[in-house]
């Protein structure tokens, strides 16, 4: 995807996602490792998204999510920071820090350093957190280089806040 096309693409999905919060009087929050609050500025990107955005959380290192989000420090030893149980564990954090309605975390491997066998690089884990514990995650496999990595995993996490919205 060409640089114009990921932004024209973010673009078209934040400004949907704004319409569609605005409709329902909800917020969106953020918790970003990989992407490194590239989520919230996508979000951001869209006038008026204070409306309906007031918390991003970047949390790159483990002691972020431990201390901001709320995640187990015994689960990030046992599960990793790219895992089901972490990415659900800050987006569950970044709803109860933010009291948003609804809201998308992601942990992955961006690389081009820090992949295994069990997790190459190109490994992300998106879960989405809102109303009636509707809690949802993915983990998806993404090709390319690292900010390849990161700008598929942004498309991702709006697409699926629009989704788990509707």
């Amino acid at each position: 995807m060409s640089q114009s096309t990921y932004h024209s693409t973010l673009l078209h999905l934040s400004t949907e996602l704004g319409s569609v919060l605005r409709d329902r009087g909800w917020t969106v929050t953020t918790a970003e490792s990989c992407t490194g609050g590239g989520v919230a500025a996508a979000i951001t990107e869209v006038a008026g998204s204070s409306a309906w955005f007031g918390t991003g959380i970047v949390s790159y290192a483990n002691s972020a999510k431990v201390e901001l989000l709320g995640v187990s420090p015994e689960l990030l030893e046992t599960a990793g920071a790219v895992s089901c149980e972490v990415v659900e564990q800050m987006a569950l954090g970044a709803l109860r820090v933010s009291g948003a309605e609804i809201a998308v975390a992601v942990s992955g491997i961006a690389g081009p350093d820090g992949g295994s066998k069990d997790k190459p690089v190109g490994t992300v884990w998106l879960a989405w957190a809102g109303p009636n514990n509707t809690l949802l995650s993915e983990c998806y496999v993404y090709e390319g280089d690292r900010t390849q990595v990161r700008e598929q995993a942004c498309v991702t996490a709006l697409r699926g806040l629009l989704a788990i919205i509707r």
